[in-house]
């Protein structure tokens, strides 16, 4: 199992961006789709973007797509998350997670919590209005 480790989270003002990465420890993770996900106070986990374990194939969330980009760096084992032009109603949690598929190759709906099976502890972001 990987283990996931988030960081470049902040406090920013809206209209700013943050870069998020998300680092993997074992030989695996450049077998595994890599996901982003965030965690508002009070509401559900929400999916943000998932790249496929090559990079091939990219999946974002409604909530940020446009402003956000999902990329990732097998060879330093570390995932990444562009956010720009952020809002208030960014402010959340950002978890990472890897994928449960071995090398899944395309999505066939909106990923969810229960696709991922090892999760980092997160990354706070919070945007000033």
């Amino acid at each position: 199992q990987v283990q996931l480790v988030e960081s470049g989270g902040g406090l920013v003002q809206a209209g700013g961006s943050l870069r998020l990465s998300c680092a993997g420890s074992g030989r695996t993770f450049s077998s595994y789709g890599m996901g982003w996900f965030r965690q508002a106070p009070g509401k559900e986990r929400e999916f943000v973007a998932q790249i496929t374990w090559d990079g091939g194939r990219l999946i974002y969330g409604n909530s940020v797509k446009g402003r956000s980009t999902i990329s990732r760096d097998n060879a330093n084992n570390t995932a990444y998350l562009q956010l720009s032009s952020l809002k208030p109603e960014d402010t959340a949690i950002y978890y990472c997670a890897a994928d449960k598929i071995f090398r899944r190759q395309y999505f066939i709906r909106t990923p969810l919590t229960s696709d991922f099976g090892s999760w980092g502890q997160g990354t706070q972001v919070t945007v000033s209005s």
